[in-house]
């Protein structure tokens, strides 16, 4: 196949693209900061891009980054490919289990009813945004990521340093689940999803067991032979980070992969510890 890819230069798309070549698929990269090449002759779109979510508080001008960088640009990159003569086949679109909002203990599946913070709206209308692809009779897939595991960048690669230091602990009061995937099945997930005719609309790319921030931290300071046991209270994480502290930091989301179960996916790293130590090289 001939893919178009936005991204390539995030960690997904990192790792995404020597798979892509590996399996004999040519690639075109597109980025928002130049203009686009010609999008004719592709058999498929995989958009990764966006603004991070995870670097600097949430100021106005942030949030109006991260809502523009998803939903406008998404939105022309499908109302563009839509309009083509022959257009691609499928259209597979990044999106977040930010989705479902701040849900407790409820368990979380593709049809569960979208959240009502900043982060659920930007999702909805980022998924949304591939409505012109959909209506034109193109396959779109909007992969729903939690977080992804990676000792190169993300989440895991912040935590690691004050880890390591015997300065980890849990966040809040430790409850809030915590859904993640490993960034090989993030990336298998994708390569995946371009030709299995079966996956279209939201997808969880979570692994099948998500775990609580408590286990999530025990389990990270067991890998790596490190006490946890300095917590970061609620209060000191909103004084932090603000906003993005409740969003990303204290917000409980219990999500269950129950497309990828039903379509045979199987996960290369379905077990947190596994996919830490395979991460962490222990």
């Amino acid at each position: 196949m001939k893919i178009l890819l936005t991204g390539a230069g995030g960690l997904v798309g990192t790792a995404l693209t020597p798979l892509l070549a590996a399996g004999g698929h040519g690639i075109t990269r597109l980025s928002h900061s130049q203009p686009w090449p010609d999008l004719a002759g592709h058999d498929g779109v995989v958009h990764l891009a966006g603004e991070n979510i995870a670097t600097g508080r949430w100021t106005p001008e942030k949030k109006a980054r991260i809502r523009d960088s998803r939903v406008e640009v998404t939105r022309r990159l499908c109302e563009a490919v839509a309009g083509l003569a022959s257009p691609p086949h499928v259209v597979i679109c990044a999106s977040a289990v930010g989705y479902y909002g701040n849900r407790g203990d409820e368990l979380l599946r593709e049809e569960s009813a979208p959240g009502a913070d900043f982060l659920a709206e930007v999702c909805r209308n980022w998924e949304a945004a591939a409505k012109p692809a959909a209506d034109a009779g193109i396959r779109v897939v909007n992969l729903r990521f939690g977080v992804i595991l990676s000792a190169a960048g993300g989440a895991l690669a912040r935590m690691l340093t004050p880890f390591k230091l015997g300065l980890g602990g849990v966040i809040g009061d430790g409850r809030q689940w915590m859904s993640w995937v490993a960034l090989d099945d993030a990336v298998g997930v994708i390569s995946g999803a371009l030709a299995d005719e079966t996956l279209r609309g939201p997808v969880n790319v979570v692994a099948p067991r998500p775990v609580t921030n408590r286990e999530f931290t025990k389990t990270l300071g067991r890998v790596l032979r490190r006490p946890a046991i300095f917590p970061l209270p609620a209060f000191a994480a909103r004084l932090a980070f603000g906003e993005m502290a409740g969003a990303l930091l204290l917000s409980s989301q219990r999500v269950e992969p129950a497309k990828l179960v039903a379509s045979g996916y199987r996960f290369r790293f379905p077990e947190l510890g596994v996919a830490l130590r395979h991460w962490l090289n222990r």
